[in-house]
């Protein structure tokens, strides 16, 4: 195709219908609904910072004032992009200008499009996460509560997928509560990193004019600056940050899914998930899908995949503003939000009405040779054995009963354990029948295993009712942080509304 055919198809002037459907029509759709609100509020700032060091006078911010409240933020969120105007900035303040006049012109005073941006995408990043916050903690809770419910639930645990040892089901609860416990603190830190202001940083290299950057960051709700002015427009870790955080919760919580789809199969059938969360089969009557939790498994790889997509864009990108960081990028990082978000109170609510068949895991436990281990321990600390005799002892306890098709523990008897050791030690191992079914006892099992974070009852219920305090002080955090920012907004409200000379309104 000839440079006269493009022209005739794609348009002569800016901008051309392919750049328009590409780039700035998504970029437009994507900005008047997540980055409006953020927009307006640092618009709200600048005057006020503005008419605090003199820059602009009283009459002239109060007008911008009330151009400002004077926008129709409904209508512009539900505008199409028609190209008039590059972007929504320029679609905003062209409004305002026809609201009021070119006066409004001097609201661009001592910025840029550029540290605006990357304000904006903090502003925005801070609440992003802070609903990731919120529905992991929603999720945390629920697992510590299961892991207080069950902390005497016998089950039998595996490594490398097969029978390890007994445990206490709230003791596998705990732990993904804990790992998860850790996902939410690396969000936390992503927000404390992010939450510093690039404003004032203007194109790069600043302004002459005598701005207060400090009090930029306060009446925007920041907890400092990003002072170096290059810094605030050409860096990405803050993104990036978030985007590992968020990635690594996704692929943490995205585990635990295998595991808890293996153990609702008819064949483990430890769990049962409640009828809102399963689908039938269009020609099988018999089947109960556990669907959720395999949409949850998919889904999180996609939350995942959205962050990885973040990091991706960065690599290689040159260290200044540019576009690959910023409209085309942002998106990625708001889809992992959204779809982690959404998985994390699903599975809050699948786990939280889940079915345990308790029976089954005890019986398992109890018929089950991974009570082996302790039968070794005991033989080292009743009968003398090294550590290493013990468990060639019991090995061949265990490869002699699965040789003769035994498949419960409870028939294994001393006399066996001590012709064993016999011919493993060359001496007389003295063991009671009463020992022996002790050591090969699951509830004794975990009864005895009460160092510090291990299976013991006791233990499991220990630690359930610290995290019970841990899953507060996240929802005390989260909820610190948004009451500070509706703060924030409240105050940018009144303080422009004072500029021009009325009550506040609602």
């Amino acid at each position: 195709m000839n440079r006269e055919d493009i022209i005739a198809r794609d348009g002569a002037v800016f901008p051309g219908a392919s750049y328009t459907n590409a780039v700035l029509r998504p970029a437009y759709d994507e900005a008047k609904t997540v980055l409006l609100p953020s927009m307006i509020q640092i618009h709200r700032a600048h005057l006020l910072m503005l008419r605090s060091v003199g820059i602009l006078n009283a009459t002239d911010a109060a007008t911008i004032a009330g151009s400002i409240d004077g926008l129709d933020l409904e209508a512009i969120a539900a505008s199409e992009y028609t190209g008039q105007y590059e972007d929504l900035f320029f679609t905003v303040e062209s409004t305002m200008i026809k609201l009021d006049g070119d006066v409004v012109g001097s609201l661009h005073t001592a910025r840029s499009r550029n540290d605006m941006g990357m304000c904006l995408y903090r502003m925005v990043m801070r609440h992003q996460l802070l609903r990731v916050i919120a529905a992991a903690t929603e999720l945390y809770t629920t697992l510590v509560r299961l892991g207080g419910e069950h902390s005497e639930t016998l089950t039998l645990e595996h490594t490398h997928t097969q029978p390890a040892q007994p445990s206490i089901l709230g003791h596998r609860f705990l732990a993904i509560a804990d790992v998860l416990g850790r996902d939410i603190e690396r969000v936390k830190a992503a927000y404390g990193s992010l939450d510093f202001s690039p404003m004032g940083g203007a194109a790069l290299t600043g302004t002459g004019f005598p701005i207060d950057r400090e009090l930029m960051a306060e009446l925007l709700g920041f907890s400092g600056l990003v002072e170096n002015s290059y810094d605030a427009v050409a860096s990405t870790d803050y993104i990036a940050h978030g985007a590992t955080a968020l990635q690594l919760m996704a692929i943490d919580t995205g585990r635990s899914c295998v595991d808890f789809l293996t153990w609702c199969t008819a064949e483990f059938g430890l769990y049962k998930v409640a009828a809102p969360y399963v689908q039938i089969s269009s020609i099988m009557p018999q089947k109960r899908n556990p669907v959720s939790i395999e949409h949850s498994r998919s889904l999180l790889s996609a939350a995942s995949a959205s962050a990885a997509t973040v990091l991706t864009m960065m690599h290689n990108t040159p260290f200044g503003d540019i576009v690959d960081t910023e409209d085309d990028l942002q998106p990625y990082i708001w889809r992992s939000v959204e779809v982690l978000t959404n998985v994390l109170h699903l599975l809050s609510n699948v786990l939280g009405t889940i079915e345990v068949n308790v029976d089954v895991m005890r019986e398992r436990a109890l018929a089950s040779f991974a009570n082996a281990t302790e039968l070794a321990d005991t033989l080292v600390r009743d009968a003398g054995c090294t550590f290493k005799e013990a468990h060639t002892i019991v090995s061949r306890v265990v490869t002699s009963a699965d040789n003769r098709g035994v498949t419960d523990v409870r028939e294994v008897h001393a006399s066996e354990v001590m012709a064993t050791a016999r011919e493993v030690c060359g001496r007389e191992i003295d063991m009671s029948e009463e020992s022996v079914s002790l050591a090969l006892n699951a509830d004794n099992f975990v009864a005895v295993r009460t160092s510090r974070g291990g299976v013991a009852p006791i233990e499991v219920a220990r630690m359930a009712a610290e995290r019970v305090e841990r899953a507060a002080a996240f929802a005390t955090w989260h909820q610190d942080q948004i009451d500070h920012l509706a703060q924030v907004d409240a105050r940018l409200r009144t303080e422009c509304e004072e500029l021009r000379g009325v009550s506040a309104r609602v």
